[in-house]
């Protein structure tokens, strides 16, 4: 029986590919719904990968996506390198009040924002 990873081991580890299917990798560190691997989740570098980042997060898509249409690398670098400051932020807290019943598999396109700094 494989042993699902906690929040702990999800939240920093370096950027590696997943490979089985359909199991629990515990909540989204963003939203807290449940994520399932696959399709729906993706891998969030904290210090962007162009900015010698290497430890990993694993999101939804959906929040993974939201994070890049509102910040530029330099952006998360800089005052968006840890998911305490990220749920902390107005909109990602809309967002995430949005987001709270849809399935876990729920995914979306997402749109730039409206204003975004200059990269």
């Amino acid at each position: 029986m494989s042993r699902l990873p906690t929040l702990d081991t999800i939240v920093l580890r370096p950027a590696r590919a997943v490979s089985e299917g359909g199991r629990s990798l515990g909540p989204c560190p963003i939203c807290g719904r449940p994520m399932i691997e696959g399709g729906s989740v993706d891998r969030h570098h904290l210090v962007p990968r162009s900015r010698g980042g290497r430890e990993t997060v694993f999101l939804h898509r959906v929040c993974h996506r939201k994070l890049h249409s509102l910040w530029s690398e330099a952006e998360l670098e800089r005052l968006f390198h840890d998911v305490e400051r990220i749920r902390a932020h107005p909109e990602i807290r809309r967002f995430v009040a949005w987001l709270a019943d849809k399935p876990p598999t729920f995914w979306v396109p997402t749109r730039r924002a409206r204003r975004r700094a200059a990269r």
